[in-house]
């Protein structure tokens, strides 16, 4: 019998996953991320949160989530740097879906992801317990793959977004492709 199914958690591997994250820049740890969820399923759903101001609210656990500055990139910019860098890693494009996720807005998450997969999120820090309670509060099938204090959660896209104001290095932090796109957009002018 799987473990997880004995535990009362989903059986491992899914079917279909649900992922999510803002990839406010996507980083090499975004990566590992997507990629340790899409190990636990057939088909991974990469939810982009934040995609447009209107389905963005402000969270009090989470307070600059919704700042101009720690949003500099599109939905559609995002949407083009996952698809690249999942297949610059191997992944092929009917392995996975990207599709708009209002983290925040619990209300609407029927209308963008399938509500039978397995919802798989990290937690470190009161923005991931926020997270953890929405799947709870309406039944959804959840997995963590990671739970670590915030000192341990590694590369930060803040911190990338600081490196590019600054015109300091940050090639090494990011997927080739995702470096080569950014600088192919000029981004760091929205960083001036």
């Amino acid at each position: 019998m799987n473990q997880n199914k004995k535990n009362g958690l989903p059986p491992l591997p899914a079917k279909t996953g649900v992922i999510h994250g803002r990839f406010q820049i996507l980083h090499n740890d975004h990566m590992k991320y997507i990629l340790s969820g899409k190990a636990l399923c057939d088909h991974l759903v990469i939810g982009i949160t934040n995609p447009d101001p209107t389905l963005t609210r402000k969270e009090s656990s989470d307070p600059k989530r919704d700042d101009r500055f720690a949003n500099p990139l599109t939905y559609y910019e995002r949407y083009i740097l996952l698809n690249a860098a999942l297949k610059q890693s191997g992944l092929d494009h009917d392995e996975f879906s990207v599709v708009p996720f209002p983290i925040n807005m619990p209300e609407l998450y029927q209308y963008y992801v399938p509500m039978d997969a397995v919802f798989f999120f990290t937690i470190y820090d009161d923005w991931g317990r926020q997270k953890q309670q929405y799947f709870k509060t309406l039944g959804l099938k959840s997995h963590i793959l990671r739970e670590v204090s915030y000192e341990q959660k590694g590369i930060s896209s803040s911190e990338i977004r600081d490196r590019i104001e600054k015109g300091e290095p940050w090639e090494h932090l990011v997927p080739e492709v995702v470096y080569r796109l950014m600088k192919e957009w000029n981004i760091s002018v929205r960083f001036q």
